[in-house]
């Protein structure tokens, strides 16, 4: 794993996107405002590291495929936490986006108060079907602090240790390139 700071241009970058486009276009649990915050924000901070430029939201629904790199279609997922990612934690993914196609998902964590990303590491779209564990849409979890959340929809998990783990953007680059 490794964090990135998250650069105050780019976090206002992400909120006026938010004032004129919606970023949810499922059919249910299209995510909060700010979870949609969130995940651009770690959408964009990949891209950033990627040499692309900031997404902007005129080619509207993107099908699950946030970037492309060496012919690979990536789906970042970015969760927002309030602390610190541990190698422990789990990432959740939620089933009704299982329907598209990327090639690769990296995850990541947004610590919403200190304004940094974590790439926790990436997993092909195979290997993930594979290492995942499924809870239908009711299901009480328990995170590592022993507080408890129930699931808004069928929900996928993965923990971090199930991931490809990457020391920094070089290394990530470089698996991904092998691939």
């Amino acid at each position: 794993m490794f964090t990135v700071v998250v650069k105050n241009s780019l976090i206002s970058h992400c909120e006026s996107l938010l004032e004129t486009h919606n970023f949810g276009h499922r059919y249910t649990a299209n995510g909060t405002k700010e979870q949609q915050l969130t995940g651009i924000i770690g959408q964009c901070v990949v891209m950033s590291l990627f040499g692309l430029e900031k997404i902007t939201g005129n080619s509207g629904f993107d099908n699950g495929v946030d970037l492309i790199v060496n012919n690979k279609t990536i789906d970042v997922k970015t969760m927002g936490r309030t602390t610190h990612v541990k190698p422990n934690y789990t990432n959740n993914f939620l089933k009704l986006q299982d329907y598209f196609k990327p090639d690769i998902y990296i995850f990541c964590s947004y610590h919403k108060r200190k304004k940094i990303v974590t790439i926790c590491g990436w997993i092909t779209k195979q290997a993930f079907i594979k290492k995942r564990r499924f809870y239908p849409k009711g299901s009480i979890r328990t995170r590592n602090d022993r507080t408890t959340f129930k699931t808004f929809a069928d929900l996928y998990e993965i923990d971090n240790k199930d991931l490809n783990d990457v020391k920094n953007f070089n290394d990530l680059k470089t698996q991904i390139y092998r691939l």
